[in-house]
């Protein structure tokens, strides 16, 4: 009897003996077991096939049942966040970067039409809503046609009392009045514009008009430029354009009294010969109904000082105020501009342009008696609205 079996083979139960040396020869398989051990081995092998392949015919993954998968499958499964939760701040997901925009090609609809050279002309309609009366925002009693007509005299009379004050003094006193009293600053210009709504046309119009054709970057300097609406309508533009006046509005204006003193770089020059000064900006420099107080050629003077070598000097004024046209632009002419054009088609106002030239240095002396001759413009009388 055998001591143990395995397939295919058999060992006798007695040890073999040995004569003194280890046999060589090898040990045979039982043939009776031949066929046994065969129908074991094709067995398993099929075992084996059914774990590999399901019954549909396709390869099942031969690693999906090994110990490293389930460990890295249960590992995984509590690193997903459970159903409903939503919380997927811990998992750290790679997500696609968000793609650059991409300049298109097509050359009929998406390519950038190209800059005109020239710009558009302001229409009459952009100038009107810059130069239109702003209504009254305060909400008071209503008034009866008899109030409403007592209103409009006092306020009338307010804005004559208030105009008169402005041309029969020096800017200093002016501009000592409306810092003390702010509201008469309003107040006038608010009776102004009732004025001119009686004109045919405004000289701002004019201006905006004229100066909007100019190159980008063109300094324009508006002097008593009131509610600025020149640089409401030029800045955005592209042209520069600084305003002065005596009271400032926190956004356009700038306060300055511009009889004395502009603040922006400019000389007179000093010596015996001709010169046109140095240092100046201003291209182009605009007094539209601006020369009021009794200095006001002292305005000119620094209109002088701050423009550049042959800058432009343009001036508005209602006809009524001239006892001279030709002495004004006499006048003009000696504190250093040469006269280029008049206008006077317009039944309201004047318009002058002038050129600045080059000038000898003045004494002071010299120029008192210029100033002095300022009589040559009346001050301005509104009639009763």
């Amino acid at each position: 009897m055998s001591m143990f079996e395995v397939p295919g083979w058999s060992v006798g139960a007695d040890p073999v003996k040995e004569n003194g040396a280890t046999s060589s020869k090898k040990r045979k398989r039982s043939a009776t077991n031949d066929h046994h051990a065969l129908e074991v081995n094709f067995d398993k092998i099929v075992e084996k096939l059914k774990s590999t392949v399901g019954g549909d015919g396709k390869k099942r993954d031969q690693k999906k049942n090994s110990p490293g998968r389930k460990k890295r499958e249960k590992q995984r499964s509590n690193e997903r966040p459970k159903s409903g939760s939503g919380d997927t701040t811990s998992l750290n997901i790679s997500r696609p970067k968000p793609l650059k925009s991409r300049i298109s090609v097509d050359v009929d609809s998406s390519r950038p039409a190209k800059k005109a050279k020239t710009r558009e002309s302001i229409s009459p309609s952009t100038i009107a809503s810059t130069l239109t009366l702003a209504p009254s925002t305060s909400a008071g009693p209503k008034l009866t046609a008899l109030q409403q007509g007592m209103k409009q005299s006092l306020d009338g009379a307010r804005f004559r009392m208030i105009n008169e004050t402005l041309y029969k003094s020096e800017s200093t006193e002016a501009h000592r009045l409306m810092q003390e009293d702010p509201k008469v600053f309003e107040e006038y210009h608010v009776g102004f514009r009732h004025q001119v709504q009686s004109w045919p046309t405004n000289p701002v119009e004019h201006y905006i008009m004229d100066l909007s054709s100019r190159p980008p970057k063109t300094v324009i300097v508006d002097l008593g430029c009131g509610d600025a609406a020149l640089a409401k309508v030029l800045a955005p533009r592209g042209l520069n354009v600084l305003s002065y006046d005596l009271v400032p509005d926190g956004e356009y204006v700038i306060e300055a009294d511009v009889f004395e003193r502009i603040p922006l770089p400019g000389s007179e020059g000093s010596g015996k010969e001709k010169t046109s000064g140095s240092a100046q900006v201003a291209d182009v420099v605009v007094c539209a109904l601006s020369l009021m107080g009794t200095n006001w050629p002292r305005c000119l003077r620094e209109a002088w000082r701050i423009l550049k070598p042959r800058g432009e000097l343009k001036i508005a004024e209602v006809s009524s105020r001239f006892t001279d046209v030709d002495e004004f632009q006499n006048l003009v002419g000696s504190i250093g501009f040469r006269f280029k054009s008049k206008d006077e088609s317009n039944t309201h106002f004047t318009l002058l342009e002038f050129e600045k030239a080059a000038r000898k240095p003045k004494s002071d002396t010299e120029w008192e008696k210029l100033i002095s001759r300022g009589k040559i413009l009346k001050p301005c009388e509104y009639k009763r609205r």
